[in-house]
């Protein structure tokens, strides 16, 4: 795919995932992201999500003062105020307002380090560079070739790690991608890309491993209906 085709694609995708999470389904992801009780579905999508969040989080530098982070697909800003309790300076970004605003309103006051939250796309060049840079489940829902050309975008402007998640290609993922298509068209989420691991490394080292970039580590958090995988890349 041409850079030109990667642009068209990825912007009617990113309009696709704005309108679901900014106006269908904002106010259950708020609801998600809080302590209210929900149900045993989405109780173990929040438990999953919170030891992913933990994962994510222990790959940083445990001292984070002085450092600029990208929380790229920030939501309601869990991860970047745990990063700036630890010192970082944040750049807060997500595609849907709503969810920024709840994310500012969440947010407290003493912390260590800043956020700065705003509202728009994650490779927008004019967010300037960072020392680090965190896509918690902010990319499952784009094919491999996207992630990969997403990330090399990032890398010029990234001096030390990027840390991002994707949905592995599992037999319980399939299914629930199957039953997904079963809902009306207006009912459903942006369908998750499931993405075989071999094909995404192959991906990522063509597009990042002539930049002087490679692959740290990984880890898989699966949970109930919960299921990610966490990829380290290092400069």
């Amino acid at each position: 795919m041409t850079m030109q085709g990667m642009d068209t694609t990825y912007t009617t995708r990113r309009g696709e995932i704005e309108t679901y999470f900014d106006r269908t389904a904002a106010a259950a992801w708020s609801r998600l992201t809080s302590d209210a009780p929900v149900s045993g579905i989405r109780a173990t999508v929040r438990a999953g999500r919170d030891r992913m969040r933990a994962t994510l989080l222990s790959h940083l530098p445990h001292d984070l003062t002085g450092l600029r982070l990208l929380d790229a697909g920030c939501g309601t800003g869990a991860l970047s105020i745990e990063a700036a309790a630890r010192g970082a300076d944040v750049v807060a970004i997500d595609l849907s307002p709503t969810l920024v605003d709840l994310a500012r309103e969440r947010s407290p006051k003493d912390l260590k380090g800043t956020i700065t939250y705003l509202s728009g796309d994650m490779l927008d060049p004019r967010l300037g560079t960072f020392d680090h840079v965190v896509g918690m489940d902010s990319l499952i829902h784009y094919p491999c070739e996207q992630i990969a050309q997403a990330l090399q975008r990032l890398a010029p402007r990234t001096r030390q790690a990027m840390l991002f998640t994707y949905a592995p290609r599992t037999p319980l993922l399939a299914a629930m991608h199957r039953v997904g298509r079963m809902f009306p068209r207006s009912d459903r989420s942006p369908a998750l890309q499931p993405i075989a691991a071999a094909e995404l490394a192959q991906a990522l080292s063509q597009a990042l491993g002539g930049m002087g970039w490679y692959e740290r580590r990984d880890a898989r958090i699966g949970h109930g209906f919960y299921t990610s995988h966490a990829l380290e890349w290092k400069r």
